[in-house]
């Protein structure tokens, strides 16, 4: 008797005629959004060999990427020009490209407006995916949002054709995992987290970044990936908080913090050593967690304490960097008020050109308020203006060095010589320890 024939999952064929597109090197791909993200993963599609078009509102960003330039900050500049090379790699403003593509990356912003998660640009982006979205497309999201994103607010939009997740398009959730600056690790080397809808959701994902990245390590679910970059950016902001407390307790009793932390650390187990600094800032550490918090009181009511207690030591960092700059000069003889102060970096982090949440800046804003003369520095930055502050890039020199009552090394880009700096200052305030001087009487370190 012939034996009824089994019915194939129509995910499962979705999923592997994917997978074979892409490990054949004929799947397109389409990438919304070219900020740091988005560009990276883009170039890193046409580099492994993929069609991918970038898809940007920014005109003038378009324009540029389209002519070869790398205009992003935290781009990795040799995998935009290796990948630009092959011709694989397009831009535009049109969104109507996705419908030629196999594969859909949403890469956009999601900032915190009053303490709450703005999905704006998620929703945006999702709406204009499923107006030209083909049946058979893997749509994977990369914004960094709270559990349940994927699901609850764009699969509704994907879907509002007619089609259904899971069975006509492919949905899944991969957090970006990219460290602007950082050249130890690139991104292949990184490992991707992927978790999606239904299990041949994470298996297309999966086969996806297989192509980009070295590692990749797949999980149940699509909520499961999104906590999992919430908890990595969590756990750096407590121990960063842990630290930065740590540190006006060591000031308060006389004790070198620095010294402190590098004795803990030879520990060979059990500790990991995070160091202080005048404040968290960039687009992530600072408000990434804030999604956990937030979700935490809505849905379950309850506080999610620790993270709210750390945030508000990091919170308080400049402010108390500026009275330590204060203290400082008065030790010296000198007023905050009408001192002439030279600011040194004020991006966010070293060697990326970067002003979000930055610290540096608002350590500034206090200095300000306290009518303090500043002029400041940046290999990155022309121009400040934020928190209140509006300053013009100073040109670098000995004199303007030597001029000034306080040099403050707040973001110590590489190009900056600490040696020459440390001779030419009459008060050197390293707010990152990156002198290694702190015996030195000219120099004063956080």
């Amino acid at each position: 008797m012939p034996q009824p024939r089994r019915r194939t999952d129509p995910a499962v064929d979705l999923s592997r005629s994917l997978v074979d597109a892409v490990e054949a090197n004929s799947a397109t791909v389409a990438v919304i959004g070219q900020g740091y993200v988005g560009l990276s993963v883009a170039a890193a599609a046409a580099r492994a060999g993929m069609r991918t078009i970038g898809v940007d509102l920014n005109p003038e960003r378009v324009a540029a990427l389209a002519d070869g330039r790398q205009v992003v900050p935290g781009v990795d500049d040799d995998l935009f020009a290796e990948a630009f090379a092959t011709g694989r790699l397009g831009f535009t403003t049109d969104p109507a490209m996705v419908a030629d593509a196999d594969v859909v990356l949403i890469c956009v912003p999601t900032p915190l407006i009053d303490s709450r998660p703005d999905l704006a640009a998620i929703e945006g982006a999702g709406a204009a995916v499923g107006h030209y979205l083909t049946p058979g497309t893997l749509v994977i999201l990369e914004s960094t949002t709270y559990p349940g994103t994927t699901e609850q607010v764009l699969r509704p939009l994907l879907e509002a054709g007619g089609r259904v997740a899971g069975e006509d398009l492919l949905l899944a959730y991969s957090p970006e995992r990219i460290n602007p600056g950082d050249h130890a690790h690139g991104f292949a080397g990184v490992p991707r987290v992927v978790g999606g809808l239904t299990p041949p959701c994470t298996e297309a994902a999966a086969a996806f970044y297989g192509r980009l990245v070295d590692v990749v390590h797949p999980v149940s679910s699509c909520r499961a990936a999104e906590l999992a970059k919430l908890l990595e950016n969590t756990y750096r902001l407590v121990n960063i908080a842990l630290v930065n407390e740590m540190a006006q307790l060591c000031a308060d009793q006389g004790i070198d913090t620095w010294e402190v932390i590098d004795a803990a650390a030879t520990k060979p187990f059990g500790f990991q050593a995070f160091y202080p600094g005048p404040g968290v800032g960039g687009h992530c550490i600072p408000l990434d967690p804030a999604y956990l918090t937030w979700q935490s009181r809505r849905d379950t009511g309850r506080p999610f304490r620790l993270v709210e207690l750390a945030k508000d030591i990091n919170d308080q960092m400049p402010s108390y960097t500026a009275r330590r700059i204060m203290d400082s000069l008065n030790k010296r003889g000198v007023a905050v008020k009408g001192a002439k102060l030279l600011a040194l970096g004020v991006t966010y982090k070293p060697d990326v050109g970067d002003v979000r949440e930055s610290a540096a800046i608002q350590v500034l804003a206090h200095l300000s308020s306290w009518e303090a003369k500043l002029s400041f520095h940046d290999p990155f930055v022309t121009a400040i203006d934020e928190h209140g502050v509006k300053l013009r890039r100073r040109r670098l020199t000995e004199d303007l060095v030597r001029d000034a009552d306080a040099v403050l090394l707040l973001t110590p880009h590489a190009t900056y010589d600490l040696e020459e700096l440390a001779a030419w200052s009459s008060l050197l305030f390293d707010a990152r320890n990156a002198t290694g001087r702190r015996d030195d009487p000219n120099i004063e370190v956080l």
